[in-house]
């Protein structure tokens, strides 16, 4: 088991393998409450997904997340709903938002969106975000930063 990081909104952590991913994930669901929206921002395979797996095991939720890319949107049922979004394959907010899925973000569930850049004007002010960057050094290719912020 990976030593606990204390998470709180502004930290910076490296992550050098996908248990440590998933246990700031688990980490970070400790401070949601019903009605957060936590945006997840980094590259394709930065750890967004893996990240989602923590911060559902933390939130008591027994299904297996999986990137939501194909259906846009996935529910679980854990502490409290659970929306997990990806909103890769969307071009404008304006796609997301003839889907409703913009109310979700008002709503009384904890909800989490990959690619939110494609959304951002439908995301509320106060939010989570989580950044995450590669660190690809030789031998090292697991490693990325995550960068976890609260306006």
């Amino acid at each position: 088991m990976p030593h606990k990081t204390e998470v709180s909104a502004g930290s910076i952590v490296l992550s050098k393998d996908e248990q440590e991913t998933i246990t700031l994930g688990q980490e970070l669901a400790l401070l949601l409450r019903p009605g957060d929206v936590v945006a997840l921002f980094g590259e394709l395979g930065s750890g967004k997904t893996t990240f989602v797996r923590g911060v559902c095991l933390g939130l008591e939720c027994q299904d297996d997340p999986s990137s939501p890319t194909f259906t846009l949107i996935n529910e679980y049922a854990g502490k409290f709903a659970i929306y997990h979004f990806d909103f890769y394959r969307i071009r404008t907010s304006d796609e997301a938002r003839e889907l409703g899925c913009h109310e979700l973000f008002s709503g009384s569930g904890v909800c989490l969106v990959e690619w939110p850049e494609r959304v951002v004007d439908l995301l509320p002010a106060t939010r989570f975000e989580v950044h995450f960057s590669h660190l690809f050094p030789a031998g090292k290719e697991n490693e990325r930063e995550v960068r976890i912020l609260k306006p």
